[in-house]
C-alpha cells in the first residue's frame, strides 16, 4: 500500500513537471493563500489530463503531444470584412495531417467565429516576430 501511493506521488510530481515544462508551458506562480494555491493546482492538472487525452487520442498516429500542438499552432483564422470592418473570423479547411489530429480527438472546428473587434497578442508571439525582422 505505501509502495502504491509512492507511485502515485511520482505520477503527481510528473504531471507538473511535464505540465510546466513540456508540453503546455504552465509556468511557476507565486502563490501563497489557499485559494490562489487550488487554483494554480487546478490548472495543472486541468493542463495534465488534457495532455493524456490528447496522447490517447494521438497514440494511434504516432504523434507526440508537443508535435501535435505544434502542428495545430500553425491553423489560423482568417479574418471576414464587410464594409472595411471584421465581422466574424473564418477558419480554413485544415491540411491533412491537422484534419487526422483533430478527428483523432473527436474535434470539429466550426466554419466561422463572431468576431469581438479585439486583437489578442501573446508575449509569446511577439518575441517570435521580432526574431524573424
Amino acid at each position: 500500500m505505501v509502495h502504491d501511493r509512492y507511485k502515485d506521488l511520482a505520477l503527481v510530481e510528473w504531471a507538473f513537471r511535464t505540465s510546466k515544462t513540456v508540453n503546455l508551458e504552465v509556468r511557476p506562480v507565486c502563490v501563497r493563500l489557499e485559494p490562489h494555491t487550488r487554483g494554480h493546482v487546478f490548472v495543472v492538472m486541468l493542463s495534465y489530463l488534457i495532455i493524456a487525452e490528447l496522447a490517447r487520442c494521438w497514440g494511434r498516429l504516432d504523434v507526440m503531444v508537443e508535435e501535435g500542438i505544434d502542428q495545430l499552432d500553425t491553423l489560423c483564422a482568417t479574418q471576414l470584412l464587410i464594409k472595411g470592418k471584421v465581422r466574424c473570423n473564418q477558419i480554413p479547411q485544415p491540411r491533412e495531417s491537422l484534419k487526422q489530429l483533430l478527428q483523432a480527438a473527436q474535434v470539429t472546428l466550426p466554419e466561422v467565429l463572431p468576431s469581438k473587434g479585439v486583437t489578442v497578442t501573446t508575449k509569446k508571439k511577439l518575441t517570435s516576430r521580432r526574431k524573424k525582422r
